[in-house]
């Protein structure tokens, strides 16, 4: 369930809390192959199940950069901001890839506002976002991402 915020003001009193958990996601071989396509990124690690297989007897996995991009999707599910007209993927301080993304793995969102710094009209929002994988005790990744929010 998203939660709503009201405004910018109200959002920034989360500061220092989770801001919640989105649904899970199942990353398919269709995915990672339109990624990359989308990316030109077609090293067989990622895309030649039976190479994977064959040489290191697993599947193939997501791209790291797939499983990143993934991050406003899931943002969005996880909260909004009723007065927001504009939201900027400002970047991120930190990325760190913790763990493989074997195919068919479901994945889900998890977001901590870490800081949030008001102006007038707009909000600069620092989260820890941490993509975990059902049923893995390491994540897929954790970054600190920084969003602009304009009202």
């Amino acid at each position: 369930m998203t939660k709503e915020y009201e405004n910018l003001e109200h959002f920034a009193q989360a500061q220092g809390t989770e801001l919640g958990v989105s649904d899970w996601i199942e990353i398919d071989q269709t995915r990672i192959d339109a990624f990359a396509d989308a990316t030109d990124d077609h090293q067989w690690i990622h895309v030649d199940a039976k190479r994977a297989k064959k040489e290191l007897n697993m599947t193939t996995i997501a791209h790291g950069f797939l499983t990143l991009s993934l991050i406003p999707k899931l943002m969005f599910e996880i909260f909004s901001v009723k007065s927001a007209d504009r939201i900027v993927n400002y970047g991120c301080n930190k990325i760190r890839f913790l763990n493989m993304v074997p195919v068919d793995a479901k994945l889900r969102g998890r977001i901590f506002l870490t800081r949030a710094v008001l102006n007038e009209g707009s909000m600069r929002a620092i989260a820890q976002v941490t993509i975990e994988i059902k049923g893995v005790e390491k994540p897929a990744l954790i970054a600190e991402t920084i969003t602009l929010f304009y009202e």
